[in-house]
């Protein structure tokens, strides 16, 4: 006779077969999701670029990297087209404007405790005060109650039509109530992903292991190695000599060194832009930000710094967010361009992306040839934002993932073009925009959604505070006869339960 355990497990991994080919099949550069069985695979060898900052703290940026190691889950994920998927969530319903309710998918954390609507709603509240707050929840107050022992009801002050998008951000991530007794909420052994972190090696190394009771069933692999090599150059090494079975961020400078079957490129969600001060110094006047707009060859960037691993500037959003395209309109109420004269500019940029410095020089020429003088200033990321935000500079050039916190397009928009954006790097203030947001993030249905989001595009667009440059890609190392790698164009994912060797 089958044990009750036995009977609940086998129910939780004929569910997850039938969903996992949508949480993995839409990213997997072969196919390879799970099927089930609990075979010794072998470990994985992964190589990853950035290494814990925060001791694995789940409301930073290292939420992304327990995401990618398949070591956190959220009540939803992302789904090829951008919309919500069921994850720890198996539906979900609107009771009114301010009020969700979630069911639960039968799931058990990885230190044996079940997943309940108790658990859900404690790990959702602790985010909500967090002293560092998930970047998620900018901007929204949530309160999370347990509605039965698999239902969550989850309150926000103001109606928020992209709660089911937001909660798909890694910083959201549902632990068990044991992960929380420590300063910092602690991940190992406390997540519900296929795979279990069981020890740390300061920021060079992590040892991950197949979590056996995972609600879609045992990994093809039997756990994972990451090491964390800050240099591309080293990465791209490991995988040709075989050190590592997957390497991501791949620089373009080493793709010519990889076998073409070892490399995968993937449109991802991550734009590269220049913005432009429009509060103070010579780009205030939109006669000169049309000037700069109309200096810079995209084309050049995409094909020579990026070497053909990157598309022209064509919005905000690119060819990743696949329906954009189809909704974008041209840019409204330009200013015309005014002769720079010798204006003086100063150009910022950060060294964390190999490629932004030499992107910042081609503009920096670009510029200079159509009548600036222009000062480039290069910094660390952590020693450049606060002058950034403070417009100690005329522009920045930065990389943005547009969908990277939450998964909606419109609180990228929110946050980097409002007057009282968090993150608005152009210092735009600008009333047509504001309504223009505003209107797209009041819009409930998700197509009317996008196709707001695209109208305050293109108003954003029309004040020349930011310029498009590129679309990036990303350049993952693969070596062969690996299986179900998840190549995500929004850089949540990496290995997951159909992952092996």
């Amino acid at each position: 006779m089958r044990s009750p355990r036995r009977s609940r497990r086998h129910r939780r991994l004929a569910a997850g077969l039938l969903l996992l080919p949508l949480l993995a099949g839409c990213f997997s550069d072969r196919a390879g999701s799970a099927d089930g069985s609990s075979g010794s695979g072998a470990r994985l060898r992964v190589a990853l670029a950035f290494p814990p900052a925060e001791r694995f703290s789940p409301y930073g940026a290292d939420a992304t990297l327990l995401s990618r190691l398949g070591v956190t889950e959220g009540l939803t994920a992302l789904d090829a087209g951008g919309r919500a998927a069921p994850a720890l969530a198996e539906s979900w319903r609107r009771e009114d404007a301010r009020t969700w309710e979630f069911t639960l998918r039968e799931a058990t954390f990885q230190d044996g405790t079940d997943v309940t609507g108790t658990a859900v709603a404690g790990a959702l509240t602790h985010a909500t005060g967090a002293e560092s707050l998930p970047t998620a929840l900018a901007g929204v107050t949530l309160t999370a109650k347990a509605a039965g022992a698999r239902k969550v009801r989850l309150t926000t002050t103001a109606p928020d039509p992209a709660l089911p998008l937001r909660l798909a951000g890694p910083s959201l991530a549902v632990l068990s109530p044991k992960a929380y007794r420590t300063d910092v909420p602690d991940p190992a052994g406390t997540a519900t992903g296929p795979f279990t972190l069981t020890k740390v090696t300061g920021t060079t190394a992590a040892t991950l292991d197949r979590f056996d009771d995972h609600w879609g069933g045992p990994a093809r692999a039997a756990g994972v190695d990451a090491r964390f090599i800050a240099d591309g150059t080293a990465r791209a090494r490991a995988l040709r000599t075989g050190d590592v079975d997957i390497a991501e961020a791949v620089p373009v400078s080493q793709a010519a060194s990889l076998d073409d079957g070892t490399l995968r490129e993937t449109a991802t969600t991550r734009t590269t832009s220049l913005l432009l001060n429009t509060r103070s110094g010579t780009f205030a006047e939109a006669g000169q930000r049309a000037a700069a707009r109309a200096a810079v060859d995209t084309s050049a960037l995409a094909d020579g710094v990026h070497e053909g691993y990157a598309d022209p500037g064509a919005g905000l959003y690119g060819p990743a967010v696949t329906w954009a395209a189809g909704l974008r309109t041209a840019p409204a109420g330009r200013a015309r361009a005014t002769d720079p004269d010798g204006a003086t500019v100063t150009l910022a940029t950060y060294d964390n992306r190999p490629e932004l410095p030499e992107a910042a020089q081609v503009v920096k020429e670009q510029l200079e040839k159509a009548g600036f003088q222009v000062k480039l200033v290069v910094r660390e990321y952590a020693r450049l934002e606060g002058d950034a935000l403070d417009g100690r500079f005329d522009a920045v050039l930065a990389a943005r993932n547009t969908l990277l916190d939450t998964g909606d397009p419109v609180s990228v928009l929110e946050s980097d073009y409002t007057c009282d954006g968090g993150y608005n790097l152009a210092r735009l203030c600008d009333k047509k925009v504001d309504r223009a947001v505003a209107a797209a993030a009041g819009t409930d249905d998700t197509d009317d959604r996008q196709r707001a989001a695209m109208a305050a595009e293109s108003a954003i667009l029309g004040t020349d505070a930011v310029v498009p440059l590129v679309h990036q890609r990303v350049l993952t190392g693969v070596a062969s006869g690996v299986r179900g790698t998840l190549l995500d164009p929004y850089e949540r994912t990496l290995v997951g339960a159909g992952t092996s060797r």
